[in-house]
């Protein structure tokens, strides 16, 4: 798998403007500014416009980032979800929550799908693991901004013995899980105490689709 953020299968294309995919951009550079955590770019392009003709060169920075996986630990007989909180200093800075709470997620940094991530990630953030495994969506979450694209899964699980203290010593992770009824969680999501979109966004789908998949995992595997 490619981690330049360039694993997207473009044949998922949804753009319906005749001419303005990828043969409606002409890449002309794209330079390293910063290698660390995020690897920023500098782009210089050109681009069609939508009067006719081309534009002029553009240049903006970019983050080029690997593909993300996150994943939505549900349990369909306690109809309670997972969820894990770990410091984040951004939000904070801006007077956001220093501990949001938050989907299980990583960065696909090594030889392995995203599914088979997600079940990593699972294990190693909220101690779980999955019976079943479903992809729900993918989006691009700052696509004016960086090249990260997020899948989302909902695993089932067993969250009666669920939660505690996880996360990788040698990554600085200091990761807390505990269990939500879904009850608690929609109220939550009503009253804006869950801000962050990967979060949201899982939760959302399984709020629409809650019914149909209990039922489809109240089935024996």
């Amino acid at each position: 798998m490619a981690h330049d953020g360039s694993s997207y299968d473009a044949g998922k294309e949804t753009n319906e403007l005749p001419g303005f995919g990828a043969e409606g951009i002409e890449l002309l550079e794209e330079k390293p500014q910063y290698e660390g955590f995020y690897r920023v770019r500098r782009c210089t392009f050109r681009h069609r416009l939508f009067n006719g003709g081309w534009s002029g060169e553009v240049v903006r920075e970019i983050v080029r980032r690997d593909p993300v996986a996150g994943v939505l630990p549900y349990d369909p007989k306690a109809d309670a979800v997972v969820l894990i909180s770990q410091v984040r200093i951004p939000s904070y800075l801006v007077g956001g929550p220093a501990w949001p709470l938050e989907v299980v997620a990583g960065i696909c940094d090594k030889d392995e799908t995203l599914e088979e991530l997600a079940h990593r990630e699972l294990e190693e953030e909220a101690g779980l693991t999955a019976s079943r495994m479903k992809e729900i969506a993918g989006y691009f979450p700052s696509p004016g901004g960086s090249t990260e694209r997020v899948t989302l899964f909902v695993a089932q699980v067993d969250s009666r013995s669920a939660g505690g203290k996880f996360g990788l010593d040698h990554e600085h992770e200091d990761i807390m899980a505990k269990v939500y009824s879904c009850r608690e969680i929609w109220q939550r999501m009503d009253s804006g105490g869950i801000d962050n979109a990967m979060t949201l966004i899982a939760l959302q789908w399984l709020r629409l689709n809650h019914e149909a998949l209990r039922q489809e995992w109240a089935r024996p595997l």
